[in-house]
C-alpha cells in the first residue's frame, strides 16, 4: 500500500499556482526530493501533504485513507513533519524535548512510561546528541537543534516523514551523516520520506525520487534519474546547468 496519494491535487498560494492536476504516490522505500525555486511554494506543498492546509482540488490520502477526514493523533502517529524553524514554547530539556514525540500515543494526563523513554534515547544516539539529553533546548546551536527536532520525529516513529529542509543549519558532516540517515530509516519497516532540498547534488545523491516545481503549476515527478537531468534543472532554476559523471558517482554544476 502507498503511504501517501495524491490525486489531482490542485493548491494554489496568494494567487499562484503551486501545482495542479498533481497525481502523486510514495511507496515504502522511498525517499523524495521536493526541489524549485524560491517562492514556487515547497512548504505550502509540504503542509498541504501533512494535512496543515486545504488544497483547491483532489483527495490525498494517507496509507489508504482520506486525509482529510482523519483525527489529527491519528495522522501524527502515521506521519511526522519537520518545520524549517524550530520553535521553543516552554523552556525544556532535550530528553524532555525528544519525548513529545511520544505524545500521539498517550491518553489525556498520561506520563511517559520506561520504554517510551528508551525511545527517546535511542533517537537521540543515532542524531549522536544523547550527551546533551540533560541540557536546555535554548542554549543549543543551530545545528543541534535541528538534530534535536529529527530526533524527536524518530521517537515518534511514524512510518512517512515529511521534512522542510532537514539539512539546514547542518555543517557538511552532519549533513552528510542525516542524510544517510534517513536512507537507513527509509529502508527499514515499510518507511518512505519526502524532503524539500536546495542542494541538487545532495538530491541526486541521497534521493530515488523528485518532484520539480516549476511555479506556475507546472509539476515534473519521478525517478531521480528521469527527472534530474541538465534540461530539466535548467528549467527549474532558471540557470544553465552541466552534469558531471564519474567513478564517483554524478553531480550538477551551475554554469
Amino acid at each position: 500500500m502507498s503511504l501517501l496519494t495524491t490525486q489531482q491535487l490542485d493548491l494554489t498560494i496568494g494567487g499562484k499556482q503551486v501545482c495542479t492536476g498533481l497525481d502523486l504516490a510514495i511507496e515504502p522505500g522511498q525517499r523524495w526530493a521536493l526541489l524549485g525555486r524560491n517562492g514556487v511554494g515547497k512548504t505550502t506543498l509540504l503542509h498541504c501533504l501533512a494535512g496543515l492546509r486545504r488544497g483547491d482540488g483532489g483527495t490525498i490520502t494517507l496509507a489508504g485513507d482520506n486525509l482529510a477526514r482523519l483525527s489529527p493523533s491519528l495522522i501524527a502517529r502515521r506521519l511526522g513533519v519537520l518545520f524549517q524553524r524550530q520553535e521553543d514554547a516552554f523552556p525544556a530539556t532535550v530528553m524532555e524535548t525528544a519525548l513529545i514525540g511520544r505524545h500521539p500515543y498517550l491518553k489525556s494526563w498520561q506520563w511517559e512510561t520506561q520504554q517510551d523513554e528508551q525511545l527517546a534515547l535511542d533517537a537521540l544516539q543515532q542524531l549522536q546528541i544523547d550527551h546533551l539529553a540533560q541540557r536546555q533546548v535554548d542554549t543549543l546551536s543551530g545545528g543541534e537543534r535541528q538534530r534535536l527536532a529529527l530526533a524527536t520525529l524518530l521517537t515518534q516513529r511514524p512510518k512517512l516523514l515529511l521534512l522542510d529542509e532537514p539539512s539546514n543549519h547542518l555543517d557538511i558532516h552532519q549533513q552528510v551523516k542525516v542524510l544517510e540517515l534517513l536512507n537507513q530509516w527509509s529502508a527499514q519497516a515499510e518507511r518512505a520520506c519526502l524532503m524539500t532540498l536546495h542542494d541538487i547534488n545532495l538530491a541526486a545523491r541521497y534521493c530515488s525520487h523528485a518532484v520539480l516545481l516549476f511555479g506556475h503549476g507546472e509539476v515534473v515527478s519521478g525517478t531521480i534519474e528521469a527527472t534530474l537531468t541538465e534540461h530539466n534543472l535548467e528549467r527549474l532554476y532558471l540557470h544553465a546547468m552541466r552534469k558531471l559523471t564519474g567513478d564517483w558517482g554524478q553531480a550538477f554544476l551551475p554554469l
